[in-house]
């Protein structure tokens, strides 16, 4: 039954958007052929706006399939025949495991999964792609497939010789039931196969329907609508791991008609609360109480209170904390189910992410900003209609509610540790994101307290750093300064960067900075940036980066929102910076996005 299907296929370009070398296998091993080109889709879709946890691994397959049909088809000006887009997630409870970031976090997820039954999701989509009047169109056909895994009751020793063998890192639930993380598993009920990476039997089966059809001419044809924009920053070519085509023949334009697609434009397509549910819009209206509940359970201080109490009851965390029993209950249950906190028979106690994250005095707390947006960000905010209307920041009927950052030495202390905190969790994905060895002295202006600086000197041991800052910034950075051998290479001197002269540097460093002034301040900048810096010096940008259509990057635009709110400033696109530099004399402008909360750019004085 298979082969005649995947015949079907033989004499079409097909792509797998998909770095996996499991589906890889799989699928050549069933006689396809085919070419693999990661997909660079930023996998941050809210899991919580999707009804089911198989309704989020089918988007997600989509998006991926779409990102690298739309970048072919700009690099190229056509597209493959076929696309293949795939993910495997594994469900607990609705609760949706994806691939684990560190041992801890595979501990937490194989913890969960121990001596229960959870299930096992791929979404698949398959996306027939044609070129027509320099447009792109697409069908799609997405379904998912669901596998029931059941592990043995495993002892602590047994779960961590597991995590050490490496084997749980780049697999979706923390285990692969192909190679030893088979040992955890005592039973399967499904398709084994779908456990591993790719529901073949399945698929064959989608194809088998799609290309098994009436004659075209007795089946309607459906137009889809142009596919949405995505984050694509480089060149094809430039994805890590590359382009590895194993055949891929060209040729043919047969396209099947998607099951259950109807013209978007008919009348029978009309949305209804069954096909298209409400649930992420409730989502957004809750979402300031869901902020707002965060910053309460940061200001009582009750993540620092389980570190070195815990696990606590609801009604010892109330006592020591002097409120209701009832209203701490749920607050906590609430912060269980953002999974901040772990609920057992013995109490709450902090998960991996709120020990990281959420502790006060953390060495990547970011304890510090979410108080500052509970003290400043929310009330500004709440101005934000007459901002938008007004066309001016800081609408002085905030300002009077909320004071200047430095009004207070508590205040400015309270941005500090909000500034240090954004910093220091991206500072070594910025720091290693370009090869920066050819400099030997740096400085990061409007640096603060020198988190930036103090991993530039930890990875570089022969540069030189200076951060040049406001002197009430520059008279508390001693505050935060780290222990160890980086600390002689940084050097605090206070100045203003559009008033006085430039500390001289191999390389010029803004970090959040020009995405805080309107263009003017921006361009004043950048002159004296420009003027400053020698030929062959380099331009390091740090910001979060907008892809180039606006649709996508959605903590851009908030932040960009937000910057509008603050200071009038705004965030950019890399074509909009590249011409931004261009234009005070920088060429050679590369971006890398870090995979954390901002992007890198580096530019060369010409």
């Amino acid at each position: 039954m298979l082969y005649p299907v995947i015949r079907k296929l033989l004499d079409k370009r097909v792509v797998l958007a998909s770095a996996s070398p499991r589906r890889q296998e799989i699928l050549s091993n069933a006689g396809l052929r085919f070419e693999v080109i990661p997909s660079r889709f930023k996998e941050q879709l809210s899991k919580a706006s999707f009804p089911t946890p198989y309704a989020y691994a089918m988007e997600t397959a989509k998006q991926k399939a779409l990102e690298v049909a739309r970048r072919m088809h700009q690099k190229d000006l056509r597209a493959p025949d076929v696309l293949i887009g795939a993910d495997t997630i594994v469900a607990l409870e609705g609760l949706i495991l994806e691939k684990p970031v560190d041992k801890a976090d595979a501990y937490r997820m194989l913890s969960r999964l121990n001596g229960k039954e959870h299930s096992v999701f791929t979404g698949v989509a398959i996306v027939h792609c044609s070129s027509r009047g320099g447009g792109l169109d697409i069908d799609i056909s997405e379904f998912y497939e669901e596998t029931r895994v059941r592990f043995s009751q495993l002892s602590e020793e047994l779960l961590w010789e597991y995590i050490h063998s490496g084997e749980p890192m780049d697999k979706a639930g923390g285990y692969g039931i192909q190679a030893l993380g088979g040992m955890l598993v005592e039973s399967i009920h499904g398709d084994f196969l779908n456990v591993v990476g790719f529901p073949l039997n399945r698929f064959c089966k989608e194809l088998a329907q799609l290309y098994c059809l009436p004659r075209p001419e007795d089946v309607p044809r459906v137009k889809r609508d142009s596919i949405p924009a995505v984050d694509a920053f480089e060149d094809l070519g430039d994805v890590e791991g590359g382009r590895s085509s194993q055949g891929g023949a060209q040729g043919g334009h047969e396209r099947p008609q998607a099951r259950g697609r109807k013209d978007t434009k008919g009348a029978d397509d009309k949305p209804t609360v069954e096909s298209v549910p409400p649930t992420a819009v409730l989502e957004l209206v809750d979402g300031y109480k869901v902020s707002k509940a965060l910053f309460t359970a940061c200001k009582m201080k009750v993540f620092d209170l389980l570190r070195d109490e815990g696990p606590l009851s609801a009604g010892d965390i109330a006592r020591k904390t002097g409120a209701s029993e009832e209203g701490t209950g749920r607050l906590l249950d609430v912060c269980a189910a953002l999974g901040l906190l772990d609920k057992t028979e013995r109490g709450y106690s902090n998960t991996h992410l709120a020990s990281l994250y959420l502790l006060s005095d953390g060495e990547h707390s970011l304890h510090g900003l979410i108080m500052l947006n509970d003290d400043h960000g929310w009330h500004l905010y709440g101005h934000l209609e007459s901002t938008l209307r007004e066309g001016a920041s800081l609408h002085p009927r905030a300002l009077q509610t909320t004071g200047s950052l430095y009004q207070t030495q508590e205040k400015k202390l309270l941005f500090l540790r909000a500034m240090h905190g954004l910093t220091k969790v991206a500072a070594r994905q910025v720091a290693t994101a370009f090869d920066l060895s050819r400099f030997t002295s740096a400085c990061d202006l409007g640096g603060c307290t020198g988190a930036l600086a103090y991993e530039l000197a930890r990875q570089y041991p022969g540069l030189k750093v200076t951060v040049f800052d406001l002197p009430e910034v520059i008279e508390d950075a001693v505050c935060f300064q780290p222990d160890g051998p980086q600390t002689g290479q940084v050097r605090f001197v206070p100045g203003d960067f559009f008033r006085d002269a430039l500390p001289e540097a191999d390389l010029y460093i803004v970090s959040k900075v020009l995405h805080n002034w309107p263009d003017d301040r921006v361009h004043q900048l950048l002159s004296r940036i420009s003027s400053r810096c020698k030929p062959g010096g380099g331009l390091l940008v740090v910001e979060l980066l907008l892809d180039e259509e606006r649709r996508e990057a959605r903590s851009a635009l908030v932040q960009s929102l937000t910057t509008l709110v603050l200071l009038g400033g705004r965030e950019r696109s890399l074509s909009e910076y590249r011409s931004l530099l261009r234009a005070h004399g920088f060429s050679d402008v590369r971006a890398v996005c870090t995979g954390s909360p901002v992007d890198a750019i580096l530019a060369t004085r010409a």
